[in-house]
């Protein structure tokens, strides 16, 4: 009988003799994704007043979003059933295109009555991910799909001191189904220090109690040193940030700050807030595993739900045909 000719050993790693040239393509892959630029979408949850348009704006050190909170008493607030247009801008950093693409939502739980006041937004993410799901379905689908789900959901919590309001809890649980939550604690320049660990030991514990799944994941892939990291973040969260767009001139040097009658808080001190650590983790270190996570958790979960529905519903059709051509 004669040998079998297939080998199911692991391919036996060789250093090429002479220079070959296929190490180029990281280079090459690089070339493509910088021509093509990369997309960001975001969307930002909070209460009135909280200054979600400021700190969005201090973040990506760009005027994206005009505020929509009052300035004035005879101004009606706006309804919770509303969704702001989007803010389409591409920022450009080092040859690095970025779509930036900022979703404004109106600040729930200032009615009377607040109840399924979190359903606009929960649909509007859902509807980001049905939108995609049909562009992939047809026959003669773009080479490149436009991207508008939903990558990073930005929650914006009231510095009380207490603790997280019911609703708050009932928001948060129905945004971590569908998109990657990371909370902030607004205007945190209006606690002390040991008020704002406090804050935010208390408001863990109850993410906790209530079984709420914030970003980041940890995956499989993941060596150590993210490992690390994502637990270090963990640890930090709830971030307590400051956002300015007004410049102070401090050390010589421009920087976006605010001034009190006791002092001036820099944004970019990690002494004064926890700005720095925020923008880090959204940008300089977690930005792709974002739109990956996304991609593989968020949509492929919403994606399977929507193939099984379809595939029961003409299951169900066919029966109904079967069985009125047999009557």
């Amino acid at each position: 009988m004669a040998a079998s000719l297939v080998s199911t050993a692991t391919p036996e790693e060789i250093t090429a003799g002479s220079y070959v040239g296929f190490d180029s393509i990281t280079r090459q892959i690089e070339h493509k994704l910088l021509k093509r630029g990369f997309q960001f979408n975001v969307i930002v949850v909070g209460q009135t007043g909280l200054g979600k348009s400021t700190l969005i704006n201090t973040l990506f050190a760009s005027h994206l979003v005009d505020s929509k909170g009052r300035t004035e008493p005879d101004i009606s607030p706006r309804a919770t059933t509303e969704i702001h247009p989007q803010s389409h801008v591409v920022i450009v950093e080092n040859g690095v295109k970025l779509r930036l693409n900022i979703i404004d939502t109106p600040g729930y739980g200032d009615q009377i009555n607040n109840e399924g006041c979190w359903e606009p937004i929960i649909k509007y993410i859902k509807d980001q991910h049905s939108a995609y799901l049909r562009k992939e379905l047809t026959a003669m689908r773009d080479k490149f799909i436009p991207d508008t789900r939903i990558h990073c959901c930005v929650f914006f919590i009231n510095p009380t001191g207490h603790t997280l309001k019911p609703i708050d809890i009932v928001v948060l649980k129905k945004l971590a189904e569908v998109v990657n939550v990371v909370p902030v604690i607004a205007k945190s320049d209006s606690l002390t220090l040991e008020e704002r660990a406090l804050f935010k030991e208390r408001i863990m514990s109850e993410m906790q109690h209530n079984q709420i799944r914030l970003y980041p994941f940890d995956a499989d892939e993941n060596d150590d040193e993210e490992l690390q990291l994502n637990e270090r973040i963990r640890e930090m969260q709830p971030f307590a940030v400051v956002g300015s767009e007004r410049t102070i001139v401090i050390d010589g040097k421009a920087t976006p700050a605010r001034k009190h009658r006791w002092g001036i808080v820099n944004v970019e001190d990690e002494r004064h807030c926890e700005f720095v650590y925020l923008r880090n983790f959204l940008t300089r270190t977690h930005l792709q595993d974002l739109i990956e996570t996304t991609a593989h958790i968020h949509y492929e979960t919403f994606r399977s739900k929507q193939l099984l529905a379809l595939k029961e519903s003409s299951a169900k059709a066919q029966q109904q045909a079967s069985q009125t051509s047999n009557a």
